[in-house]
């Protein structure tokens, strides 16, 4: 019946013709945009109209597939230029969020050792220089403990009676 009706070429002559149709009437509802982000939505819509429209011509389709989508090359320069402005943007984010998380985090170390100033200067006040005193103490004993493991360090008597051997 179908080649009495649209001849042995209707391969040639209505597939084409219809398939053009179907992708034209689809492909303009939607932007360029949305063709590549709804490219699933796209191809399902296509199948399902051509198939019906097909069937009008007591032709069976078993599939239908969108394998070869291409663009404009200003096209695609404008969405590359696009996805670089987006990345700019996030990366912008990024760098403002981390800005302040370091503004945050100079804050709270900064009242952290303005609280231990103050503890500091308290207890000074209260204790009086007994703390500073200890402390010094300590830093003698650590001095004089790594001077003493070191070779190069030589002791001399205070009342300046050395003799050294220094000739060669």
């Amino acid at each position: 019946e179908i080649y009495m009706r649209l001849g042995q070429d209707f391969d040639e002559r209505v597939l084409p013709s219809i398939a053009n149709e179907v992708l034209k009437a689809i492909v303009a509802q939607y932007n360029a945009e949305q063709l590549l982000t709804q490219r699933e939505v796209v191809s399902r819509q296509i199948r399902e109209t051509l198939t019906e429209r097909a069937s009008q011509f007591n032709i069976v389709l078993d599939d239908v597939s969108m394998t070869h989508l291409t663009f404009g090359r200003e096209f695609a320069q404008a969405i590359e230029a696009k996805q670089v402005a987006q990345q700019d943007a996030e990366r912008s984010k990024y760098i403002v969020m981390v800005a302040e998380q370091e503004k945050n985090a100079a804050v709270t170390r900064a009242e952290g050792e303005s609280e231990a100033a103050k503890l500091i200067s308290d207890a000074l006040a209260d204790a009086g220089d007994g703390l500073v005193q200890l402390r010094r103490i300590e830093a003698a004993k650590d001095i004089s403990r790594i001077m003493s493991k070191s070779r190069n360090i030589t002791y001399l008597p205070q009342n300046g009676n050395v003799l050294l051997n220094m000739g060669g």
